[in-house]
């Protein structure tokens, strides 16, 4: 862990989380919780796992990495 105040800490988490909130939930009013948690699971194992390439990585997509 590093200390408090340090920018990046937290910064793969704070990509990925900005990045589900701009192409997937300001776009949509969602009726319950359960049909939000639903959607972002489908968003992330359905789009952002296989198919998003990722710069840490060489430019291969999270399902790419880990075989």
């Amino acid at each position: 862990m590093s200390r408090r105040g340090n920018c990046h800490d937290n910064v793969v988490a704070e990509s990925f989380f900005q990045l589900l909130k701009r192409e997937r939930i300001r776009r949509r009013t969602y009726l319950t919780r359960y049909a939000a948690r639903q959607d972002m699971f489908n968003y992330i194992e359905m789009l952002y796992n296989p198919t998003r390439k990722h710069t840490n990585n060489g430019l291969l997509s999270l399902i790419d990495y880990e075989m």
